[in-house]
């Protein structure tokens, strides 16, 4: 193959259809137009002779073939940006990196101002994505490398994945300020009884609260599931529900809105937030830089909140 002929181009493009797995949305992050996406999905279909990504309901799913190149065109983009900024000259203020990490909007909405604030003043350059993924979807991302780092808890990654902890925190419970709960917090029945709010894209929930009440033959009371966090704040405040919560959110929320927090002494509810990231990257600058970023920004803001 004569690679004068090819536009290594296309790979960033390619990259960004499996990321997104959408048309509009790859050109959005490449900032192109759609057409050209859609021009650049034609070529790559042409070069690799595949359909690469085939159109289902208002997204498109990959082909075999598209699955196998995935990994194949990220290394290959990894190994051009380490030979165009060599590793050991990576300099953050100059830099023009993409950086991804898996942040819950939860994390998002603890540690992000102050995260962007130190970027724009020392890396105006640099580029971040968070994405918001399952537990299991995070350590195939690791191993996959399509994040460079992830902020959770309780993970169990494989050997190949490293951890840090960053800072302990403890589940509590959130209820409307005035509603007359504290009394029916004392026993491990009674919160059970409580109409509940469940966060059912974390495990929180379950390892702090179902998990400790099954053993004992004990359901809670769900009234309303939702998938993110920064819904609590104002159903508990419209509603007689109650949520458990790690206690830094509670914190900052209750310092919004008219909340209070309880301690829930029946359960043993302690746990680290964790950093976790690929060991191939163990040594990288880049990523040694990026990864200190991340755990300045919650250790100040932490702080904040004790």
């Amino acid at each position: 193959m004569n690679l004068r002929k090819i536009d290594l181009n296309l790979l960033v493009y390619f990259d960004a259809l499996m990321q997104t797995r959408h048309v509009s949305r790859a050109a959005d992050r490449l900032g192109v137009g759609q057409s050209a996406m859609s021009a650049a999905l034609g070529r790559l279909r042409d070069l690799f002779e595949d359909p690469l990504l085939v159109r289902e309901g208002n997204g498109m799913v990959p082909t075999e073939r598209a699955l196998a190149l995935e990994i194949e065109v990220r290394n290959v983009l990894r190994g051009i940006e380490h030979v165009i900024e060599p590793p050991g000259n990576f300099d953050p203020s100059t830099s023009g990196r993409r950086f991804r990490v898996r942040m819950s909007d939860l994390l998002t909405f603890l540690f992000m101002q102050d995260l962007a604030q130190s970027l724009e003043r020392n890396a105006p350059d640099v580029k971040l994505q968070v994405d918001h993924l399952s537990p299991e979807q995070t350590v195939d991302a690791l191993a996959l490398d399509k994040i460079d780092a992830a902020i959770s808890t309780g993970l169990t990654p494989p050997k190949s994945v490293h951890e840090t902890r960053l800072f302990h925190d403890t589940v509590v419970c959130v209820a409307r300020r005035g509603l007359a709960v504290e009394n029916k917090l004392t026993k491990p029945e009674d919160f059970a009884r409580l109409p509940q709010i469940r966060v059912s894209q974390s495990p929180l929930d379950y390892r702090f609260a179902d998990d400790r009440l099954h053993p004992m033959g004990l359901d809670r009371n769900v009234a309303i599931t939702v998938p993110h966090w920064l819904a609590v704040p104002d159903i508990l405040c419209a509603t007689s529900l109650v949520c458990a919560v790690p206690a830094s959110f509670a914190r900052r929320i209750a310092g919004k809105h008219p909340l209070s927090v309880y301690p829930l002494d029946f359960f043993d509810t302690g746990f680290y937030w964790s950093l976790y990231w690929h060991g191939r990257y163990d040594k990288d600058p880049a990523q040694t830089w990026f990864r200190a970023q991340l755990a300045a920004a919650c250790g100040r803001q932490f702080d904040l909140l004790e």
